[in-house]
């Protein structure tokens, strides 16, 4: 069991409540992640050499360069530098059960942020901004989310990510080159978004505290301003975001998420919530859940339809007006061209031309484009 209230000597910070935390074990990361990112890390675990490939890969790669740029112009945490964020990292690498201690350095950067990057040895790096934003369980949920990366081992993908797209940029004068490129690019960050919500889980798991969780994100996104801001109301427009427009606003929602790493901030915290309300967070936080050991023993074919399931549970109980239409289309709906009249018009009805007589009502799709409900889960710190 851990205490919860660390603090550096001579660094005045909000004191918070001595509690206990439960610690897990063994903990395969299987038990957080999201099952889109859960199946492209089982599949990629299984590929004979995968790891013997990587290493190869790492000399091409600015890892090195990386890590000495921020030993020689960061502040690497430790017992006598940022004495709290040590204590946390400890912390939450011994709720985890993650062996190995990552290295972790502060940069000056007023922008809030944070990061786990490499491919052989794991670094997590946090802004100034970030640590001067957050209070201590807010920040203690943010330490989780990095050391959940990298117990997962997304800072390996993180690494080949941010090649890859300053490949894509330094190669964009090839047209054919900069497209295949630029279409791993967009899959790559897809799954990378999914990691995130992953993360963010593994903060919850590591904070053990659903408030703190919803303050930082809601922090990250408005500043320090928390008496002006409130949590339902956030929410809120997270469900406001996914349920309102047409299906002009829902292509809109793509073009603006697909050149993101992370999704947007208020989906980011709607996803938390419903997560912490499901039975698969009680039994984790009960003590069950898949152990590192059985790792090897993971059935790819089982995450993939895990992974399958997910997306359409996505689809049927999303407000979303494009992903209400697909689950009409999937349903067999009637009437399809005057749904999507309908949809991209803002009407809701078919929408009949005029002068004509409109379609019974059971040929209308009844409460036009849906009305607020729960996020759909795809769309984890920046």
């Amino acid at each position: 069991m851990t205490d919860g209230n660390h603090n550096g000597a001579g660094h005045e910070r909000e004191s918070v409540p001595s509690r206990q935390r439960r610690r897990f074990p063994g903990i395969s990361s299987r038990a957080y992640e999201h099952p889109a990112d859960r199946s492209a890390l089982v599949a990629l675990r299984k590929l004979t050499g995968f790891d013997t490939v990587f290493k190869a890969l790492s000399g091409l790669l600015p890892e090195r360069s990386l890590r000495l740029l921020f030993l020689s112009d960061s502040v690497r945490v430790s017992d006598a530098q940022f004495a709290h964020l040590n204590t946390m990292l400890r912390d939450a690498c011994y709720i985890l059960d993650l062996e190995k201690v990552p290295a972790m350095y502060v940069q000056q950067d007023p922008k809030p942020n944070a990061m786990c990057i490499g491919l052989d040895e794991p670094i997590i790096v946090v802004t100034t901004g970030l640590v001067e934003l957050l209070d201590e369980e807010e920040m203690r949920a943010v330490v989780g989310h990095e050391v959940g990366h990298a117990l997962s081992g997304h800072s390996v993908y993180r690494t080949i990510l941010l090649f890859l797209t300053n490949l894509a940029l330094k190669v964009a004068w090839i047209p054919l080159g900069n497209v295949a490129i630029m279409a791993i690019v967009t899959a790559l960050r897809e799954w990378f978004r999914k990691s995130e919500l992953s993360a963010d889980r593994a903060g919850l798991l590591v904070g053990q505290d659903l408030q703190a969780s919803m303050r930082g994100l809601m922090k990250i996104a408005g500043g320090n301003h928390l008496h002006e801001m409130n949590v339902d109301a956030f929410l809120e427009q997270a469900e406001e975001y996914e349920a309102g427009g047409d299906l002009r606003d829902s292509v809109l929602k793509i073009l603006n998420v697909l050149p993101r790493s992370h999704p947007f901030t208020t989906v980011r915290a709607a996803e938390l919530k419903k997560w912490a309300a499901t039975r698969d967070y009680q039994r984790i936080m009960d003590g069950h859940y898949p152990r590192r050991d059985e790792d090897s023993d993971t059935s790819v074919t089982d995450s993939f339809r895990q992974s399958a399931s997910a997306y359409a549970e996505d689809v049927r109980t999303s407000k979303d007006p494009l992903m209400k239409l697909v689950s009409d289309i999937a349903g067999g709906a009637g009437d399809l061209g005057g749904r999507l009249r309908g949809k991209f018009t803002g009407q809701a009805g078919g929408g009949s031309a005029p002068g004509e007589a409109g379609g019974s009502a059971s040929d209308r799709p009844a409460g036009g484009t849906g009305g607020p409900g729960n996020p759909d889960g795809t769309n984890g710190t920046e």
